[in-house]
């Protein structure tokens, strides 16, 4: 919102956050941070990851697959939640059709490690991604709720072909 919409709107109309945000460059700050992440966290479990993972004890290699499990479930939830509202800030797709995609793209709170997980056996690398990827998770979740109280009830659901396909344009980017 420029400064003249801002001095000039009506104050008994809310400002719709979630629309500001995911056109703002914080958004698109956001975004990059996120995209940057799961590429880095790829390239680590594909590369060195794997390596260190073969030279741990057994149970800090059972912790090692666990954790990386966990890593790649939160980051998969983040790029989706991440793709949706770009979608919304592109117009390709509506705020209310953001919101019905919401049971898609679950944003859920982390379940700990088991009792026996020892976080210092894990290489440092991958703990680093793992305190990346979970202080990520959490503003976005927190951006998530500010965003959806924003957003009223979602419209009527469309057909979930239509969906599958509008999340495969998104995801290569093509338009129709």
């Amino acid at each position: 919102m420029s400064k003249p919409e801002i001095m000039f709107r009506d104050p008994k109309t809310p400002v719709d956050f979630g629309r500001n945000f995911v056109t703002s460059d914080g958004f698109k700050g956001l975004f990059r941070e996120g995209m940057l992440l799961v590429e880095d966290t790829a390239a680590y479990l594909d590369g060195p990851g794997r390596e260190e993972a073969k030279s741990l004890p057994r149970h800090a290699a059972l912790s090692y697959a666990s954790e990386s499990m966990r890593l790649t479930t939160r980051l998969m939830q983040i790029a989706s939640w991440l793709l949706v509202q770009r979608a919304v800030a592109e117009g390709e797709i509506t705020p209310n059709e953001a919101l019905r995609e919401k049971h898609r793209v679950r944003l859920s709170a982390q379940e700990t490690a088991s009792p026996a997980f020892d976080f210092n056996a894990l290489p440092e690398r991958l703990r680093e991604l793992i305190g990346l990827s979970m202080r990520l998770h959490a503003r976005i979740m927190h951006l998530d709720r500010l965003i959806a109280e924003d957003r009223g009830p979602p419209e009527p659901r469309e057909s979930p072909v239509a969906v599958q396909q509008w999340l495969i344009r998104s995801a290569f980017r093509t338009k129709r």
